[in-house]
C-alpha cells in the first residue's frame, strides 16, 4: 500500500490537477463543469479526477445524472503539516516546493 504523502505528491505534480484544486477551493463542481476549461476530453479530465479521488484530496458523489467533486483539504492538511517541518516553506507554497526539488534533483 502507498504512503498516503505519496499519492499526494503524485498528485500534486500535475499542473492539471493543482488547477482542478484551486477551482474546487471556490466550490463543489459537476464533473463537466470542472473540465470546461482545459482543452482536453471529459474522459482525461475524469483520469485527473480519480487521481485526486485516489490520493484523498477530492471525494466524488453522485447525484442523479450528475457526479460532483468536492476539494477534501484534510489531505492538503497532512502535505502542508509534512513541509512546514522544512521551515522554509508556506503551509500551502506548493509552487515553491516544485522549484526545491527541481533544483535539489535537477
Amino acid at each position: 500500500m502507498p504512503d498516503p504523502l505519496d499519492l499526494i505528491f503524485a498528485a500534486l505534480a500535475d499542473p492539471t490537477r493543482r488547477a482542478i484544486l484551486s477551482m474546487l477551493l471556490e466550490d463543489d463542481m459537476a464533473v463537466s463543469d470542472v473540465a470546461a476549461p482545459f482543452q482536453m476530453s471529459l474522459a482525461a479530465v475524469s483520469k485527473h479526477l480519480q487521481v485526486l479521488v485516489a490520493a484523498g484530496l477530492v471525494t466524488q458523489e453522485q447525484q442523479g445524472r450528475v457526479r460532483w467533486c468536492r476539494l477534501e483539504p484534510d489531505a492538503l492538511r497532512r502535505a502542508s503539516v509534512w513541509m512546514q517541518g522544512f521551515g522554509q516553506f508556506d503551509p500551502m507554497d506548493l509552487d515553491a516546493f516544485e522549484r526545491f526539488l527541481k533544483a535539489e534533483l535537477g
